[in-house]
């Protein structure tokens, strides 16, 4: 795809204002500018567009149970339901079986495609493909460093590399000394990164643990034989919700007194950093990511808009949810938004 004509000055900050307003511009006016804070979440009681019906498949690399995804669906689905969208989702966090259902989405001739890329190296051929046939393709969550040169439209997602440096630098703040890195998907790029993001700053000592994010059971118990065995372990780092849940089982039954902190959330997951149980979280806002991936793709369709210039990243993350703030977080969270 030739960028050569695109802006190449709009910052990441300006382009998230950019995407919101041109999602503004896009509704009729018969909201009449007011909405209440729970359909301005879902995406009902908003104007919607009048604009041709099109397809979107969002194609993501979600394992079974990861709850995570469900909040990425939420947003797609309120800006589809807005947009005049019919999405199409699908998953496989096999690359192999998601680069199939990038081609099933070619096959059925979609309108655009939304796609993760945490194993790039595997759909850079199928996403080709969507190209040549003239369907527009835009990355989401996963493949920040990877969709430039994939030729994507845009992305919509953090810099792992930075959320794991900021990690890092609470981890030092909070006089963490020896931490455990859960990966819990060998190979997916943005863990990766995420890990060598928090060994960058954190000064103490930084050990990676790959467990099978597919079997909870087994993650808790290799969690749980790691505390035992290296009882300097003072913080347990994971890399999504359920898996900070299930550690903080795994540091009771060690008998540890490691504390949790993960990235991202859920509506559980903010009853823990209420309670205690969990010490911050990093949330990159993935309601927002599925949601600026499906308007972006009506965007260009409807106006020919690239949200980021087509040259620069929307960003949505990363932040910090902790006691001090997680009270005003929560009541989104509990609505599966957040």
């Amino acid at each position: 795809m030739d960028r050569s004509s695109r802006s190449r000055r709009i910052t990441p900050a300006l382009a998230v204002v950019a995407a919101a307003a041109l999602t503004l511009a896009g509704c009729s006016s018969g909201s009449g500018g007011k909405k209440s804070e729970e359909s301005a979440a879902e995406g009902a009681g908003a104007g919607k567009a009048t604009t041709p019906r099109m397809t979107v498949a969002l194609v993501t690399h979600q394992a079974p149970g990861d709850t995570f995804w469900d909040i990425v669906r939420k947003g797609a689905q309120a800006a589809a339901d807005k947009d005049n969208v019919k999405l199409v989702y699908s998953a496989d966090p096999n690359a192999g079986n998601q680069a199939n259902l990038i081609q099933n989405a070619i096959d059925q001739k979609v309108d655009g495609i939304a796609v993760t890329l945490a194993k790039p190296d595997a759909l850079k051929g199928v996403i080709a493909k969507a190209q040549q046939a003239g369907i527009p393709v835009v990355g989401l969550n996963s493949g920040l460093s990877d969709w430039k040169e994939l030729s994507l439209m845009e992305f919509f997602g953090q810099d792992e590399t930075v959320a794991g440096e900021a990690l890092g630098k609470r981890l030092d703040e909070d006089g963490a000394k020896n931490v455990v890195c859960v990966i819990q998907e060998q190979g997916n790029v943005g863990l990766t990164q995420r890990c060598d993001g928090v060994k960058k700053t954190f000064s103490g000592t930084t050990e990676v643990l790959n467990v099978n994010g597919t079997d909870m059971p087994s993650v808790k118990s290799t969690i749980t034989a790691k505390l035992k065995e290296d009882s300097a372990i003072d913080h347990v780092v994971t890399l999504g919700a359920p898996f900070a849940l299930t550690a903080v089982q795994a540091v009771d039954e060690a008998g540890s007194d490691a504390k949790v902190a993960t990235f991202d959330l859920n509506k559980q997951l903010t009853g823990a950093i209420a309670k205690g149980d969990i010490a911050f979280a990093v949330d990159q806002q993935p309601y927002l990511q599925g949601y600026l991936a499906v308007d972006g793709l009506w965007l260009y369709k409807n106006n020919g808009n690239y949200s980021g210039g087509g040259e620069q990243p929307v960003l949505t993350g990363p932040a910090f949810v902790d006691e001090s703030n997680v009270e005003a977080i929560a009541a989104f969270a509990q609505k599966g938004t957040r």
